[in-house]
């Protein structure tokens, strides 16, 4: 390390815009998934408010298509998967013992991507129109025979950039988990969050690239004429279905298998035991994961396949309960005699299960063929989605938000406020969706924008409105929670609920640049909770202490982005139609598409011949000031 000199260390706004360190990288997918999330929430609200009473006209019915795929298309695209992103890199690597994640720049590559991708498709709102064709796009609904306008390209085109975040972020976690585990850290000694992050990571490589292939023939269709889809020339619209789907269904336990990660961490601290069959929770995991690829045609049981396919897909739905009912049971007993604490974060995961067996019930309801045919495109299945999402996955990551918040901040949320957010969420839910099974079964179909009188449909629909608005009171109470979390000192203990069973509460909180100064040695599952219940308290270090080598910040991956999002608007655009006369005179046909692919691809050239070899840090040195390698 001779001839050292200072690193340009940067701040402030520069500082997040150039980061790869893989906590700040958790926080920014937190705050945009966050912010998302209110966005998809208040269009849930005018839908919601909409539909109060019959024959309102409250917002018109190709304003109800945009709020209905926007808000479907935005909650699971742009809200649910960032903010489970957020989690996963804040943590896992602290759960493995790692100092980073194995690509930084690919981490940080992955967030702006995502983040651009959900910019362009939002923008949609302001330059003429949003996607309508529904959240799964549907065709020939969202073909150019009809649907004229660039609503559906903003989705299609969107969605492209976000994905390829997505599927880099997967991939890098499949790798720092595969090769960064500290000494020690089998894989069957891995927490059950760091398992259920690996297998949904394994499941992003194997499903994204069935949507992305989707996304493209459906662009090649609009954009360019093509006849994948459009039947007029020779194309099949049922084959777009089956090309969603076979993304669709496991992207339904990209989202899940995480919560059941969270609830698993979280029932464990705050039982104070060890989780329940802890095995056979790991093959249940694996299982989930394996066959949520086999089960992508109960969506499509209407369509008219035939009694084989329908036959087959409907028992091979029913099989995926029996993995998803042993984790259900394992986390029941692992309650049972332990020595339980309510907190906030327990609220939430004790919320989940009756929450999420429900949701599974009538999943199973809906795997059953010939009840499916009466079930399909009504609200039943909207209540049955949303009671597996909502109830499932977002009261999962509140449970892990409230849970690991002290780690990623420092500062310890209200109790008082995170209950007052958990029972008002918890109740506005079962309020709002509950109802819809009802309002199913009553013959009430789906994605209409308005209702006669006289079917018992109004009182129904009055109450799922009221229980809409108590959720969103409860969302408040978590934002203002957040507020007053943060006008108190950065304080919090290493292992602020004294029961914490893994590495992440080892280490100061929040924790340092480099996580830890010295890699763990790990000598058994719960590595913390071992070395305590031996009285040692600390964990036992790997290696001897000495400078840590750590990734330079870049500004790339931001241009990269923005290179794709330019590019994005050009080619919608490449026809001279732009919302304004002026950039219709100002571009070409294609000129902006090419100038940002341009941006993108210098931006890899620069990183391909550039040398960065990073610097060091001194963890003795309370400054950590960073010297060159």
């Amino acid at each position: 390390m001779a001839h050292e000199v200072p690193v340009k260390r940067y701040r402030g706004l520069m500082d997040w815009l150039t980061t790869v360190d893989h906590k700040k990288i958790g926080i920014l997918y937190l705050i945009a998934g966050g912010f998302f999330f209110l966005v998809g929430g208040f269009e849930a609200l005018l839908i919601r408010i909409q539909l109060w009473k019959p024959m309102n006209d409250f917002v018109g019915a190709d304003n109800y298509n945009e709020l209905l795929t926007m808000h479907g298309t935005t909650m699971i695209f742009l809200a649910a998967m960032p903010m489970l992103f957020a989690l996963m890199n804040a943590i896992v690597p602290l759960q493995i013992g790692a100092r980073d994640v194995a690509f930084p720049f690919v981490n940080a590559l992955g967030f702006w991507t995502f983040f651009f991708g959900g910019l362009l498709l939002n923008l949609s709102w302001f330059t003429g129109g949003a996607p309508d064709a529904g959240w799964t796009s549907y065709l020939p609904l969202a073909g150019p025979t009809y649907n004229l306008d660039h609503g559906v390209d903003y989705y299609v085109i969107g969605l492209q950039i976000a994905g390829i975040g997505t599927l880099i972020g997967g991939i890098n976690f499949l790798v720092t988990i595969i090769n960064m585990r500290a000494p020690g850290m089998t894989f069957m000694r891995m927490p059950m969050f760091t398992w259920t992050a690996f297998i949904t990571s394994a499941l992003i490589l194997f499903a994204f690239p069935a949507l992305t292939v989707g996304l493209v023939a459906l662009m090649f269709d609009r954009l360019f004429q093509a006849n994948f889809f459009e039947a007029a020339g020779g194309g099949n619209a049922v084959l777009w279905e089956h090309i969603f789907w076979i993304f669709g269904h496991p992207e339904v336990y990209i989202l899940i298998l995480p919560a059941f990660g969270v609830i698993s961490e979280v029932v464990s601290t705050f039982s104070r035991k060890r989780l329940f069959g802890y095995s056979t929770m790991v093959f249940a995991t694996v299982l989930i994961g394996f066959l949520g690829f086999m089960v992508w045609v109960h969506h499509m049981f209407t369509t008219g396949l035939g009694p084989v396919a329908n036959a087959l897909f409907s028992i091979a739905t029913m099989l995926i309960a029996v993995p998803t009912g042993i984790k259900i049971f394992n986390w029941i007993f692992t309650l049972w005699g332990g020595s339980i604490r309510f907190t906030t974060a327990n609220l939430f995961a004790v919320g989940f299960v009756p929450t999420f067996v429900m949701g599974g019930v009538t999943g199973v309801m809906l795997a059953a063929a010939p009840a499916d045919f009466q079930y399909h495109d009504s609200y039943f299945v909207v209540a049955h989605f949303h009671y597996v999402i909502v109830g499932g996955l977002i009261l999962g990551i509140f449970a892990g938000l409230h849970y690991w918040w002290p780690k990623m901040f420092g500062r310890m949320l209200s109790e008082r406020l995170g209950k007052l957010t958990f029972w008002t969420f918890f109740i506005g839910f079962h309020l709002t969706f509950f109802v819809q099974h009802f309002l199913g079964l009553l013959g009430m179909p789906r994605r209409v924008y308005t209702y006669l009188d006289g079917y018992d449909f109004n009182e129904l629909n009055l109450i799922s409105t009221i229980g809409a608005f108590l959720m969103a009171f409860g969302t408040i109470c978590f934002l203002v929670n957040i507020v007053v979390s943060f006008r108190k000192p950065a304080d919090a203990a290493d292992d602020p609920w004294e029961d914490g069973r893994t590495l992440e509460w080892s280490i100061p909180s929040p924790a340092p640049e480099y996580n830890f100064a010295q890699t763990p040695l790990v000598r058994g599952y719960d590595a913390l909770w071992k070395e305590k219940m031996e009285g040692h308290g600390t964990m036992s270090p790997a290696e001897p202490a000495g400078p840590i080598h750590m990734p330079s910040p870049s500004i790339l991956p931001l241009l990269m982005s923005v290179g794709l999002f330019i590019s994005g608007l050009g080619f919608m655009y490449a026809d001279n139609d732009w919302p304004n006369p002026f950039f219709s005179q100002l571009f070409g046909t294609h000129i902006v598409a090419v100038l940002g692919l341009a941006v993108t691809l210098g931006c890899m050239l620069i990183r391909s011949l550039k040398d960065d070899p990073g610097f060091h840090i001194d963890p003795e040195e309370p400054q950590l000031k960073g010297v060159k390698a």
